[in-house]
């Protein structure tokens, strides 16, 4: 499995010129997970969801990475390009635990159709109605992202993707918006403040601090026990 490149890492430098954190993505969250039910909303039953902590997990590796998306924010397509296949790769190898959490806090960029939570939901539709095809579901979403202040995918599209992904299952879930309810409460109790956010064994990651090169010792990490040379002078 291929490990980080030491060429110019365009995920930072896309978190260190853009504004991603913003205090009224949290306003915006809170407001619509109060305008929702009181409750968490229905939680998906899977055998790939976390039912404590919610996230979408691939993997049993003893080192967990945690990431929180919102599948319309642009640095969170650059931070799948960059390293979505490794973290992938290493989670069907089982050499690491990847957990994704599904989240929205960029509704008010999709000209009020609640797009962040509308695809949120649909991940979760996927996961719960066809595990298999969740990642290609969500590698998928991001293939696909619409552009900010765009209306986003319809829920006809989301659906249209979800089968081609191996999940027509999921239809009738996902034009109900099932777990709508249960992504605003995912997106406020885990103190979500900007996407893509990142944890490393539990730990959150500081990204404009550059505590990115924690997340890729770990997958440089999985790549030498992958391939068997972990602890090998030969292969540094």
């Amino acid at each position: 499995m291929a490990v980080a490149k030491k060429s110019t890492n365009w995920f930072v430098v896309g978190v260190s010129t853009a504004v991603v954190v913003v205090l009224v993505a949290i306003g915006a969250a809170v407001w619509w997970a109060n305008s929702l039910a009181t409750g968490p909303g229905t939680a998906p039953q899977s055998a790939i969801v976390n039912q404590e902590t919610g996230a979408i997990t691939f993997g049993t590796g003893d080192d967990e990475v945690d990431t929180y998306v919102d599948f319309m924010c642009p640095i969170c397509g650059t931070f799948e390009t960059q390293y979505g296949e490794q973290l992938q790769t290493a989670a069907a190898n089982d050499a690491i635990t990847l957990n994704i959490h599904p989240v929205s806090i960029l509704d008010r960029y999709s000209q009020n159709t609640k797009y962040s939570t509308r695809a949120a939901s649909a991940m979760y539709c996927v996961a719960a109605e066809a595990p298999d095809a969740a990642l290609t579901f969500f590698n998928s979403l991001f293939a696909n992202q619409p552009e900010e202040n765009s209306v986003g995918l319809s829920d006809d599209e989301l659906a249209s993707l979800a089968d081609q992904a191996g999940a027509g299952a999921a239809a009738d879930c996902i034009a109900d918006g099932t777990y709508k309810n249960f992504v605003a409460s995912q997106t406020t109790s885990h103190d979500i403040k900007g996407t893509p956010t990142v944890e490393v064994n539990g730990k959150r990651l500081d990204l404009n601090a550059g505590e990115i090169t924690k997340l890729e010792d770990v997958l440089a990490k999985a790549g030498a026990a992958t391939t068997g040379t972990e602890g090998d002078d030969s292969a540094k």
